[in-house]
């Protein structure tokens, strides 16, 4: 009985019989892929950006990488540029310098199409939940789903449940948002930015206006959901405890430009004054507490 050729690792065999096949044989080694090199890449990059608003500059000439599947904070005092940052990432505003790089490709706000298929791999969480008061909870969860896939009501059903048992509150499906409290809203807003397992999820100031429970809920459930799916989180805020607890790196900004990054432990650590300030929160120091202004008896006319 003649059987056809048989391939091992080393050598080809054609055999009369089945015996006389060999008994042991080479197995030839498991096929490995080429390791893909955006993995090693940073997932966004800011390149040499300068932003401002007629005269005003808000970021000057800034460079940042946000590695893949980290929580990288982005830290500051009010009006630095921590959310026009996230608004040049999503391709809302347009620098006037530099470039800004998603996944290997430049954000182009003119590019319409590029900018949804985009906007499909991102999650945002808004300042303050940005939730539809006139939609149920679930119709909330449910929306970009709706929107921007062709499922069938039967699995919205589910995906909506399974986004709002993550954040805890999967028996609020059928509340008004009237009829649930701060924190819970932010947590729905939360599961409403997951729905479609975005690769990046930015959080605008998602501690602002809660409670001690719902700032550590809500921060627990960024880190948790971060690991679990594998995603990559900004997170926009002043909070800095907060943020040290949860984030892997942080950068930290001041007047348009980076004072400031690494580990939480090595920001703790900088000698750098300005940054030292940030962090421990003191009222004077490098950034003063007063404004520019001429000297006051001169506003109020009084001479010497």
């Amino acid at each position: 009985m003649r059987c056809s050729h048989l391939v091992t690792g080393t050598e080809t065999f054609v055999c009369e019989n089945p015996q006389d096949f060999p008994r042991e044989r080479t197995v030839l080694p498991p096929f490995e892929s080429a390791p893909d090199p955006r993995a090693t890449q940073p997932l966004v990059r800011i390149e040499d950006v300068t932003f401002g608003y007629d005269a005003r500059v808000i970021l000057s000439n800034i460079s940042l990488d946000f590695p893949r599947r980290q929580v990288v904070a982005i830290m500051g005092s009010s009006g630095c540029g921590k959310t026009t940052l996230l608004r040049l990432i999503g391709g809302v505003l347009a620098p006037r310098a530099g470039r800004v790089w998603f996944d290997g490709a430049r954000v182009d706000s003119a590019d319409r199409a590029g900018l949804y298929a985009m906007r499909r791999r991102m999650g945002m969480l808004f300042q303050f939940g940005a939730l539809f008061t006139d939609l149920t909870v679930f119709d909330n969860v449910a929306f970009p789903l709706r929107e921007n896939t062709d499922l069938p009501e039967s699995m919205i059903r589910d995906i909506v449940l399974m986004k709002l048992n993550a954040v805890g509150l999967r028996g609020t499906a059928p509340l008004r948002i009237s009829e649930v409290s701060g924190g819970m809203a932010r947590r729905i807003a939360l599961a409403r930015a997951i729905a479609l397992d975005p690769e990046i999820l930015l959080y605008d100031e998602p501690f602002t206006g809660l409670d001690p429970i719902a700032v550590g809920v809500t921060a627990n459930l960024i880190r948790q959901l971060n690991d679990a799916t594998g995603a990559t989180s900004l997170i926009v805020s002043h909070d800095v405890d907060e943020c040290f607890q949860i984030c892997d790196t942080a950068y930290v900004l001041s007047g348009g430009r980076v004072i400031g990054y690494g580990s939480p432990a090595e920001l703790r650590a900088s000698d750098d004054p300005e940054l030292r300030q940030f962090i421990r929160g003191e009222p004077d120091g490098p950034v003063r507490f007063h404004y520019p202004a001429p000297p006051i008896d001169q506003d109020f006319g009084v001479t010497r």
